[in-house]
């Protein structure tokens, strides 16, 4: 972390953390119960090995290589650190992990990646300084959080801000118009063509975790929030029928 960068990363989490919490357990040893996603009266357990700890195909970061990802890099909602730790074995520069969880925080750390910071992907002007990174990675549908198209656009803007002129970011979401997300837990309809909403929460050995509300939005929904930003969604790829990646570049 620049020192020209916050330190808002030392604020302790507010409430509790049943997420990172069991995540950081799992990196130890120590989980003893799962992690359940919760919507109501329907539970699931979280594939916390699968999506935080299992090596990926070699060819997905082949594909990032050809996007243009470099460092100095940030990672937004890294997780246990699984790609950033990639990244600064592959990139030549600095690779920034952030979370909001310390739990999650303190895992990456531990793990071995270099710069791993807490804070919020929806206030990234309150953490970073203009110009600080040449591109940016999303992988989680946590864009899904900056519920369109009003917060999107702030989102778009702060990432522009804390970009170079040159940068790349790959974001990633699920496409509500695709027959495979109606069996996501939490899933619920909208009328509204190119929007969803996915409710749900999550628990681990007692502790119950906010609510968070989704609105997962579909490619077209995404171009249209760059309209008028200095960004523009050059291409868009599916890895299954439902989820996808966009490579945004700077016109």
């Amino acid at each position: 972390m620049s020192t020209a960068d916050s330190e808002a990363d030392d604020a302790p989490t507010d409430g509790p953390d049943p997420f990172g919490r069991a995540i950081r357990d799992f990196a130890n040893d120590e989980r003893t119960e799962p992690l359940w996603c919760v919507d109501g009266d329907e539970r699931l357990e979280h594939p916390i090995e699968r999506f935080y700890f299992a090596e990926r195909d070699e060819s997905a970061y082949e594909t990032l290589d050809t996007d243009g990802l470099t460092a100095p890099l940030l990672d937004l909602g890294a997780g246990a650190g699984r790609d950033a730790l990639r990244f600064q074995e592959r990139y030549d520069g600095e690779v920034v992990g952030m979370e909001p969880s310390d739990h999650l925080v303190a895992t990456m750390r531990e793990r071995g990646v270099a710069s791993a910071v807490r804070g919020d992907m929806f206030a990234l002007r309150e953490s970073f300084q203009r110009d600080r990174f040449r591109a940016v990675y999303a992988h989680g549908t946590q864009l899904g959080l900056a519920r369109p198209p009003h917060r999107l656009r702030e989102f778009l803007s702060d990432l522009a801000h804390v970009t170079t002129d040159d940068a790349v970011a790959v974001l990633d979401n699920y496409d509500p118009d695709a027959d495979g997300v109606r069996d996501l837990l939490g899933w619920r309809p909208d009328p509204t063509p190119g929007l969803g909403y996915r409710v749900m929460h999550f628990e681990y050995e007692g502790d119950v975790g906010d609510t968070l509300l989704f609105r997962p939005f579909a490619p077209d929904v995404l171009r249209e929030a760059c309209v008028g930003s200095e960004w523009s969604v050059a291409e868009v790829r599916y890895t299954n029928d439902h989820h996808y990646e966009a490579v945004l570049r700077k016109p």
